[in-house]
């Protein structure tokens, strides 16, 4: 799952290997991390407004929500905002991204996640699903308590059962999707990390996150990438058709 490289240690390819994921210490400095924050409180108070820009906003709880730091909990599809957009370029990140991808990288995907603290909120609010190659960094210390990242290890081997995918949450959240059948008995790792830490996810790794119970917002930002040699097919008569309608 990874190329040759000379930044891997070959411990960190074997760990990838067996686990599909890797975590980097303090790979996102906090001038960065403090500079994604300001941004995105910028748009939460609508003091930027670019094209192109999807920001989920938490309507379950507050249907007829005000747009704040409170009811924001996706910001996606930034390309336009130069701020948020410098995260898919820093070196730091790109040199581990194409130990991945190879030499010829494209970002396909970016958001930033603002968890909401909700004690109450039963269901995950991130469902055990699988999504493209991604390196993801967080905004500040990430436990368990406060809805951090669980995995299930070595499941990014298996083939995907397309009758599992669905729709979680009551009333349905447009593209938030899991895996109703996931073995209950598989090996999980809840992934406490620090702020600016990032980790590689395996593009069939199963992953997702649980509540946060704490009084703070968890936030962090992540990107998809991916070779530019890939390239999009008609999602009809696949797996992913269900998508499509819902977009």
């Amino acid at each position: 799952y990874t190329l040759d490289n000379d930044v891997l240690t070959t411990e960190q390819r074997q760990f990838y290997e067996d686990n599909g994921y890797l975590v980097v210490k303090k790979l996102v400095s906090d001038e960065d991390i403090e500079r994604f924050r300001k941004e995105f409180m910028r748009i939460c108070n609508k003091e930027v407004n670019l094209p192109g820009v999807l920001i989920m906003g938490d309507e379950i709880r507050k249907p007829n929500l005000i747009r704040s730091e409170k009811t924001v909990n996706k910001v996606h599809d930034f390309w336009e905002d130069e701020e948020l957009f410098r995260y898919r370029t820093p070196p730091e990140v790109l040199k581990y991204v194409e130990c991945f991808t190879g030499p010829n990288i494209i970002a396909m995907q970016m958001m930033l996640i603002n968890k909401l603290p909700d004690p109450e909120l039963k269901p995950e609010l991130f469902p055990l699903l699988r999504c493209p190659a991604s390196a993801w960094a967080e905004y500040v210390e990430l436990l368990k308590h406060s809805g951090c990242s669980c995995i299930s290890q070595q499941l990014h081997r298996a083939a995907m059962d397309p009758r599992t995918m669905s729709g979680l949450l009551l009333p349905p959240i447009k593209l938030f999707h899991g895996l109703l059948d996931c073995d209950e008995k598989s090996p999980r790792v809840h992934l406490v990390m620090e702020k600016g830490d990032t980790v590689f996810f395996h593009p069939l790794l199963i992953h997702g996150s649980g509540i946060n119970k704490t009084s703070g917002f968890r936030k962090s930002i992540s990107c998809h990438f991916a070779s530019s040699e890939c390239y999009y097919i008609d999602i009809k008569n696949t797996t992913q058709k269900q998508l499509e309608k819902e977009v």
